[in-house]
């Protein structure tokens, strides 16, 4: 029986969200087993807001960090998430990593531990995000259905290991998934769990972003094909033709420079294959 989860939650400069966070946190029907907030060299009251939680609960704990500066070729947030990590009681069940401007409602950690105690099976569940528009709650449909979302990312412990822990690149939250899939685990997302995202995402369609993304693509050993279908699905969606130039060039850029993938050469053939897969699926609903 499943019962003890750890939360690690990045935060930079987040005072008008995280105490929202941390008491949907405090007002789980099930308890965490700990709670991690790594501050991420915040200007605002974010350390003082953790720290007052810290002072009435004792399985919240706040860690500060200072990132470098300089450009890393990978996501922040999983840097600081990995921080966090390093300090975690060890003897936890399940591993989340949550962000810092979400509201979770208060059977959201039971209904996931029900789920990972119903079968051994499944590595990794989440639920799905609500953005507020027009006074109403509608859901944030970024990504496919069966993709659980990088803010709220929970793991079984043998599963994380198994997959070696999140990758420091963007693409950390597509590839913990691939390779759960690799594995012979299964990644569940319930739609009856709706968690409310405060502070919604921001498609970022610059020429950097793009770059990054055909980057990504090649580190997440997708090849030319699936990236150029990539490209310009993004290009036919927004009516940008150039975002496709964007992509392949990102992706020759990492290939002639001989970016390190985020997986070895088997899985690489396995999420190959899974992604045409995926696309015939497409093609044939």
């Amino acid at each position: 029986m499943l019962t003890k989860y750890t939360i690690v939650i990045p935060a930079h400069n987040e005072e008008d969200f995280i105490a929202v966070t941390l008491n949907a946190i405090v007002n789980q029907t099930v308890l965490p087993y700990e709670v991690i907030v790594v501050n991420d060299h915040s200007t605002d009251k974010t350390q003082q807001i953790v720290k007052e939680f810290s002072a009435k609960y004792s399985f919240i704990k706040l860690r500060n960090i200072l990132s470098k500066s300089e450009h890393q070729p990978g996501s922040k947030v999983v840097q600081a998430f990995l921080k966090g990590y390093e300090i975690i009681d060890p003897n936890y069940d399940i591993i989340v990593k949550l962000d810092a401007d979400l509201d979770i409602p208060s059977n959201y950690f039971e209904t996931i531990l029900h789920h990972f105690n119903q079968n051994e099976n499944i590595a990794m569940v989440g639920g799905f995000a609500y953005i507020e528009k027009n006074g109403n709650w509608i859901i944030e449909s970024l990504t496919d259905k069966d993709h659980i979302r990088g803010a709220f990312k929970a793991y079984r412990k043998l599963c994380y290991d198994k997959i070696g822990g999140l990758r420091p690149h963007m693409g950390w939250d597509t590839v913990d998934e691939l390779l759960c899939k690799y594995y012979g685990w299964k990644v569940v997302t319930d739609e009856s769990l709706h968690i409310k995202h405060l502070k919604p995402t921001g498609a970022s369609y610059n020429k950097s972003a793009l770059y990054k993304q055909g980057s990504a693509y090649y580190a997440l050993g997708y090849g030319f094909w699936i990236t150029v279908i990539a490209g310009t699905k993004l290009a036919l969606r927004k009516k940008k033709p150039s975002y496709v130039f964007y992509y392949l060039k990102g992706f020759f850029e990492a290939s002639s420079n001989n970016t390190p993938k985020m997986v070895n050469k088997d899985q690489e053939k396995f999420i190959r294959n899974y992604r045409w897969s995926k696309i015939k699926q497409k093609l044939k609903g």
